[in-house]
């Protein structure tokens, strides 16, 4: 198994807050999320800044649009420097294909298909009309992604080592919903520890509040990857 990477969910409401939470964590973790709060408020210039300050991005926008549309977005954001990027795999295989040919042949940004939100459970499922468990949908969504030319996924930890047995270790499974053990589910629904997302075969861990919430972001940082390393060692 490769070595699983850190991502900081940078869920904060302007350049200033990203900043000081970039600069306390260089070192201490791989990639830095960017999402769509912190893009409405700064736009892509705050990307493309730390892009070339050498983090790693994951832009999450979870892009559903037309496929020419979200075809054109996502050239735009291989001009930011960007590794990851999401977008919702329920947009059809029209659109995702049209977002894989966004890239013009590049290898970046690598595209996620976004199968069932981790805050989602059973019944706001059905309320959306989505049939059958989570795990189900989650498989018929990853096939559909991997089948468009999407290069992973972002899915809970409970589906991660599922998905790995049926699309291959090549194909990248993002973990969300990362909670350290004693920490706080907040609006989570479907949670693991991140011992239990690497021995999954999780690409990337996303982790937003037990860091930036902690009284030492660093040291939160820097326990959740020993722990990642630890597991690591396991298998």
């Amino acid at each position: 198994m490769s070595r699983a990477r850190l991502v900081v969910a940078l869920d904060v409401p302007d350049a200033e807050s990203a900043r000081a939470a970039a600069a306390r964590l260089h070192g201490h973790a791989d990639v830095l999320k960017i999402g769509l709060e912190l893009f409405a408020a700064e736009g892509p210039a705050l990307v493309r800044e730390f892009s070339e300050a050498g983090w790693g991005i994951f832009l999450d926008l979870k892009l559903h649009d037309i496929p020419a549309t979200v075809q054109r977005a996502v050239a735009r954001t291989a001009d930011l420097g960007v590794e990851l990027l999401t977008l919702h795999a329920t947009g059809g295989p029209a659109m995702l294909s049209a977002a894989a040919d966004g890239r013009g042949g590049a290898t970046l940004p690598r595209l996620l298909g976004v199968t069932v939100l981790t805050s989602m459970d059973q019944a706001q499922m059905e309320a959306v009309g989505l049939d059958g468990t989570p795990s189900e949908a989650v498989a018929r969504l990853c096939g559909l992604a991997q089948q468009s030319g999407c290069d992973g996924v972002v899915a809970s930890v409970l589906e991660a080592a599922a998905i790995k047995a049926a699309r291959g270790t090549d194909f990248l499974v993002v973990t969300p919903g990362i909670r350290p053990a004693g920490s706080a589910r907040d609006d989570q629904s479907r949670v693991a520890t991140p011992a239990d997302a690497v021995r999954a075969g999780a690409d990337y861990l996303v982790v937003g509040r037990p860091i930036l919430r902690a009284s030492d972001p660093v040291a939160a940082a820097d326990a959740i990857r020993r722990e990642m390393e630890t597991a690591l060692g396991d298998e």
